[in-house]
Order: C-alpha cells, then structure tokens, then sequence
C-alpha cells in the first residue's frame, strides 16, 4: 500500500470512522462520496494490516502445545 508514512492503527481507525461520519451524513455530492469511499476502503487495509501483523506475533509468542 503507498503511504507517504504508513499511519498507525489508531490514526487509520479515527480517520475511517471519519469517513464512515461523513458518508452516514449523506451531504456529500456522488463524487465526494467514491473519493470517501476508496479512502475508507484504504484505511480498512491499514487497519487489516496492523491487526494481521499483530495476530502473527501473538501466535509467535504463544507456547506451542505439545
């Protein structure tokens, strides 16, 4: 994904809940809406990826069962 710098899971979560306000809203125009969505749906990734990164090192740390 192409960041100028990758934003942090709380930064991309405040950001898409943003989004999220803005098209529950309903005042933007139908161009402003697919500009918020793509945005949202970019935000989404960054979240998917923090929590995907976060996971793995959970199961790392996790003893194995034996």
């Amino acid at each position: 994904m192409a960041t100028e710098k990758k934003l942090s899971y709380e930064a991309a979560r405040e950001e898409l809940a943003q989004v999220v306000s803005l098209l529950e809203a309903g005042s933007a125009t139908l161009e402003e809406s697919l500009k918020l969505w793509e945005r949202g749906e970019e935000l989404a990734g960054i979240c998917q990826e923090w929590l995907d990164g976060a996971r793995k090192k959970l199961s790392a740390a996790k003893p194995k069962a034996e």
